[in-house]
């Protein structure tokens, strides 16, 4: 049986979206930039974020697996979906649900710096460091979240639950 516990409630996601969205528009105004999602997770975020940045934007995805329907990351970064933008010399910002153990937002990095953007940079809903395992900065953060397995508002336990408009701690009989 699953459970879940409220962490954010929608009106604070509302704010922090708005605020988050403010501050890219600050720091790139007069640029135009390329946002890309990560799909399947940041896809609810993006499109709110999307909407609070009043800037000329483009918008692509890329898809990477490491979780499956597990409650914890594989260590295994699949690469499913590239984008189909060119960013070479373009500001790019990815955005992502949640950077836990690091690991794939680091590949990420490796793997959009390879196509030498004039910038990349990270947003991320959910800044969780109880198992970093790899040196990350996010330069827009959302939430930072001790613990717990989160779902809700784009984040997902074997791709249920990412519907709810809040963010919960699933609670888990093992």
């Amino acid at each position: 049986m699953l459970d879940k516990k409220l962490i954010i409630a929608e009106h604070d996601i509302k704010k922090r979206v708005n605020e988050l969205g403010a501050a890219i528009t600050r720091d790139y105004r007069d640029r135009p930039l390329v946002v890309v999602g990560i799909l399947n997770g940041a896809f609810i975020f993006m499109a709110d974020l999307a909407r609070q940045i009043a800037l000329p934007i483009e918008i692509d995805f890329i898809r990477v697996s490491s979780y499956g329907d597990k409650d914890h990351s594989s260590g295994k970064i699949t690469f499913t979906k590239d984008i189909e933008l060119d960013i070479t010399g373009k500001d790019v910002l990815l955005v992502e649900d949640i950077v836990d153990t690091g690991r794939t937002m680091a590949e990420l990095i490796k793997f959009f710096a390879a196509r030498k953007p004039a910038s990349l940079k990270v947003c991320a809903l959910i800044d969780k460091r109880e198992r970093r395992e790899a040196a990350i900065d996010i330069d827009y953060p959302g939430f930072t979240v001790a613990h717990g397995f989160l779902v809700g508002y784009g984040l997902d336990y074997a791709e249920q639950h990412r519907h709810y408009p809040e963010i919960y701690h699933l609670l888990m009989d093992k």
